[in-house]
C-alpha cells in the first residue's frame, strides 16, 4: 500500500510539474536549430497555413473581417472577462488553449464553445515546437486533444505554435514544426497583427497594433492573450477595438467562419471522451494534490518551529525549577505547590515517615541470560540508605535466565518463576509479592548507576507525586545506528519529558526505569495488559487520577538498544502501535473534567499531531520536496532542509548539554535525516494502516485488546515471547 501510494503520488506530482513547466509568454532560451529554408509562398502569404500533400497553401481573412485570437488560456480570471466583452458586442473569437489549463478549467472551456467561439490547440504545456524533440511535439498536441475531449467532448483542427508570430518571421525550425503539424492534419494559424499585449504596453498601444491597416478596410488575424499574467489592458483594448470598428462595418467572428472553412471542432467518440476525462481528472487531482502538499509543507514547517521553540522554553523552565528546588544529596525535595493548586489528595497507604523507605525493584525477564547478571548486580550496588529488595520474575524463559539469578545466591534477590504470559503479567506477579510500598520497575537489559535508586525515589517524598520517570541512556552508542538512537533519546524523549513534567501531563514512564507508589498502581488496577505499550497505558491512567508523574533527569539507567534496522523496526512498531492503542483507550479524557481532562487536553492532541499525523504525512512531504529539488528549483527545498537541520542541531546541542553529554555525536544528525527519520515515519505509517485495517502485528503474538477494533481470531506464529519483542 505504501509503495502503491508513493507511486501514485509521484505520478500525480510529476504530471502537475509537467503541466506547469512553462505557461504563458515566458522568455525562452534562444537556439539555432536548422530546418531548411521557409518557402516564399509562406513568408509572403496569409497567416493561415495548411499543408496538403506536402504543398503549403495560405489564406487571409476577407476585407473588414477580424478574427480575434487569444492565446494561453483558459484563465479563470481573464478569460471570462474577455468572453463577457465579446458577448456584450455580439462578437466571437478563437481561443488557442493550453491543454493543461483546459484540464484544470473544463467548465470554462465548455463556456467558450457554448457562446459561439471556437478553440484551437496551443500545445499542452506551452512548449516551443521548434526546439523540442519530435516525439515531445506529438505528445504535446495529442495530450491537448485528449484534454479537449475530456473537458468538452471535441477535438480541434487548429493549432498555433507557442512563440510564433507573423509568417515573415518564421525560422526554418518553426517551419519544419509547422509542416509536421500540417502533416498530422492541423491547420496552422499565425497572425497578421501581433499586439504583443503580453508586454503590457498599455491599452492604447494594444489597440494601435490591432488597428494597423484598418483604413484600407483589410481583414486581419489579431493575436492577443487571455492568460499568462495581468490581462486587464487586453480586456480594455478588445472592447475599444470592437467599439471602434463595428460601426465601420467590420465583423468579428471565428477564424473558420471568416475563411468559410468547416468548424474547427469535431465531436469525439464516447471512448475518446472517457480517455480524455481520465486525463482531465488526473490533472485536476494533481493540481489539487500539489496545492495540498504545498500547504502541508508550510504547516509542517510552522508546527516544527513552534514545537522546537516550545520544547526549548519548557526545558529552560524545567531546569530553573529543578535547580530552584534542589537539595543536597541524600535529602528529599518537596515540590512547591503553585498558587491556586488544590492540596495533594490523601492516599491510602501513604509513605511512612522514614526518609528512605524500603524499595522493591521488580525485574521482568524473558531469555535475558546475556544481561540479567549485570542488571541485578547494578541494582544491588546502590548507595540508597534504605532497604532494597530485588524481585526477578522469570516469565517462562527458555534459556539460563533463572539459573543465573539463582546461582548468584544473594539474600536480597528473590526469583519468581511463572509461565510466559507477557511483560504486564510478569510485572503484576512481582508487585503481588513485593514487600515495599515504593516499587521500581526495571527492564531485564537495563543497568543502574549507584545513585540511580536514591535519585529516582526522591521525588516520591511529595505526596502529590504518584510516579517518577528516570532518564534512559543508550549504552551501545558506538556505531552510527547507536548514535542516532542516543540522539533521539536525548532530544526526542528527554526534551519532551521536561515539557510534560512542567505541564503535568507525562504520557510515559519508560519500562526501563520508573518508580511508583503501590497505592497509585492499586488505584488504576495494576499494570494493564490490554495494549502493547503497557508503560504508556499505565502512566496515562495514573495521570488521569490527579497524581503527578514527574521526570527525574539525574536518575540514570543504561539500556541496550536494537543493533540493527530490522530489530529497531520491530521495537518501534510495537511502541508506536501500542501508544496509539493507549491514546485511543484514554480518549475520553479529552472531554472529562478535573485532572483527567487536564491531562487529556494537554497531552493527547500533542501526541496526535507530532507522533501520528505529521509522521504519517512526512514521507509524502519529503517526496514532494525531493521532486522539487530534481525537477523544479532546488534552492528553496535545500535551503529549507539546511535551516531544519541547523535548528535541530542547535536544539540537540542544548539537550545534550542539559544531560551532561558531549555534543560529538551530532555529526551524525544530517545523515539521520536520510535513513533513521524515514524509518520512524514508515513505522508510523505501518502502525496506522494496521490499526485502520484491524490487522494484527505479524511479527508478534498479540492478545485481542479491543482497543481499536476486534482484531480477529486465529493463531499466528510468534518469533518471540508475548509482550517482549
Amino acid at each position: 500500500m505504501l509503495l502503491l501510494g508513493g507511486l501514485v503520488l509521484t505520478v500525480l506530482l510529476l504530471l502537475d510539474g509537467f503541466a506547469n513547466g512553462a505557461v504563458g509568454e515566458a522568455p525562452r532560451a534562444e537556439s539555432a536549430p536548422t530546418g531548411g529554408p521557409v518557402p516564399s509562398s509562406v513568408t509572403s502569404g496569409g497567416p493561415v497555413v495548411s499543408v496538403v500533400d506536402g504543398a503549403p497553401r495560405t489564406r487571409r481573412t476577407p476585407p473588414k473581417t477580424i478574427a480575434l485570437t487569444f492565446d494561453d488560456g483558459p484563465d479563470p480570471e481573464w478569460t471570462p472577462r474577455v468572453l463577457d466583452v465579446l458577448r456584450r458586442h455580439g462578437a466571437h473569437g478563437t481561443f488557442f488553449t493550453v491543454g493543461a489549463r483546459v484540464a484544470e478549467h473544463p467548465a470554462l472551456t465548455r463556456r467558450i464553445l457554448r457562446e459561439g467561439n471556437e478553440i484551437g490547440s496551443h500545445t499542452y504545456t506551452h512548449a516551443d515546437l521548434a526546439t523540442v524533440p519530435t516525439w515531445r511535439g506529438r505528445l504535446e498536441l495529442d495530450l491537448t486533444q485528449r484534454a479537449l475531449a475530456g473537458a468538452a467532448g471535441v477535438h480541434t483542427r487548429l493549432v498555433r505554435m507557442p512563440y510564433s508570430s507573423r509568417p515573415d518571421g518564421l525560422t526554418g525550425a518553426e517551419w519544419r514544426a509547422a509542416e509536421r503539424a500540417g502533416e498530422a492534419g492541423y491547420v496552422v494559424v499565425l497572425t497578421d497583427r501581433d499586439t504583443e499585449d503580453w508586454r503590457r504596453p498599455g491599452a492604447a498601444k494594444i489597440v494601435q497594433a490591432a488597428l494597423d491597416g484598418d483604413a484600407r478596410g483589410a481583414g486581419a488575424v489579431v493575436m492577443l492573450h487571455d492568460s499568462g499574467g495581468d490581462r486587464s489592458q487586453t480586456v480594455a483594448a478588445v472592447e475599444r477595438i470592437i467599439e471602434r470598428l463595428q460601426p465601420l462595418g467590420y465583423r468579428f467572428t471565428t477564424l473558420t467562419a471568416a475563411l468559410g472553412l468547416p468548424p474547427a471542432e469535431a465531436r469525439v467518440s464516447a471512448r475518446e471522451r472517457a480517455v480524455g476525462w481520465t486525463l482531465v481528472a488526473a490533472q485536476r487531482a494533481a493540481s489539487t494534490l500539489t496545492g495540498t502538499m504545498e500547504a502541508l509543507f508550510a504547516v509542517a514547517g510552522i508546527l516544527y518551529v513552534l514545537r522546537l521553540v516550545t520544547l526549548l522554553l519548557f526545558a529552560h523552565v524545567h531546569v530553573r525549577r529543578v535547580r530552584g528546588h534542589a537539595r543536597e544529596p541524600g535529602r528529599r525535595r518537596r515540590r512547591r505547590r503553585p498558587r491556586g493548586e488544590p492540596p495533594a489528595p490523601v492516599i491510602e497507604g501513604e509513605l511512612p515517615p522514614d526518609p528512605f523507605p524500603p524499595v522493591s525493584v521488580i525485574v521482568p525477564a524473558y531469555n535475558e541470560e546475556a544481561g540479567i547478571g549485570a542488571a541485578v548486580a547494578s541494582l544491588l550496588d546502590t548507595d540508597y540508605p534504605g532497604t532494597v529488595e530485588v524481585i526477578v520474575v522469570d516469565d517462562g524463559s527458555t534459556d539460563r535466565t533463572a539459573e543465573i539469578v539463582e546461582a548468584m545466591g544473594i539474600p536480597d534477590v528473590r526469583l519468581v518463576r511463572k509461565p510466559n504470559g507477557g511483560k504486564p503479567s510478569a510485572l503484576n506477579a512481582g508487585i503481588a509479592v513485593a514487600g515495599a510500598d515504593v516499587l521500581v520497575l526495571v527492564d531485564g537489559d537495563t543497568v543502574f548507576q549507584r545513585d540511580t535508586i536514591r535519585r529516582l525515589v526522591a521525588p516520591l517524598a511529595d505526596p502529590a507525586v504518584g510516579a517518577v520517570s528516570g532518564n534512559t541512556k543508550v549504552a551501545n552508542r558506538d556505531g552510527v545506528l547507536g548514535r542516532w538512537q542516543h540522539i533521539e533519546y536525548v532530544i526526542g524523549f528527554n526534551l519532551d519529558r521536561r515539557m510534560y513534567d512542567v505541564l503535568r501531563c507525562m504520557p510515559t514512564v519508560p519500562g526501563a526505569i520508573g518508580a511508583f507508589r503501590r497505592s497509585a498502581l492499586a488505584r488504576v488496577g495494576g499494570v494493564p495488559g490490554d495494549t502493547l505499550a503497557e508503560d504508556t497505558d499505565l502512566t496515562m491512567a495514573i495521570c488521569r487520577t490527579g497524581l503527578r508523574v514527574v521526570y527525574e533527569e539525574t536518575a540514570l539507567a543504561w539500556t541496550e538498544t536494537p543493533a540493527s534496522l530490522g530489530q529497531l523496526w520491530k521495537q518501534r512498531y510495537r511502541w508506536c502501535y501500542g501508544t496509539m492503542q493507549a491514546m485511543w483507550k484514554h480518549r475520553r479524557s479529552l472531554v472529562e473534567g478535573g485532572a483527567s481532562g487536564r491531562f487529556g487536553r494537554r497531552c493527547l492532541p500533542y501526541l496526535t499531531v507530532f507522533q501520528v499525523l505529521l509522521p504519517l504525512f512526512a514521507p509524502a512531504i519529503d517526496l514532494f520536496a525531493l521532486l522539487g529539488v530534481v525537477f523544479v528549483d532546488p534552492v528553496a527545498p535545500l535551503l529549507t532542509w539546511t535551516v531544519f537541520v541547523a535548528a535541530q542541531t542547535a536544539a540537540g546541542a542544548y539537550a545534550l548539554w542539559l544531560d551532561g553529554e558531549p555534543i560529538r555525536p551530532l555529526w551524525t544528525l544530517p545523515l539521520q535525516q536520510f535513513v533513521y527519520r524515514q524509518l520512524m515515519y514508515l513505522v508510523v505509517v505501518q502502525s496506522v494502516v494496521t490499526a485502520l485495517l484491524g490487522s494484527r502485528l505479524g511479527w508478534h503474538t498479540v492478545r485481542r485488546t479491543g482497543t481499536f477494533t476486534d482484531l480477529g481470531s486465529g493463531r499466528e506464529q510468534s518469533r518471540g515471547p508475548v509482550g517482549y519483542t
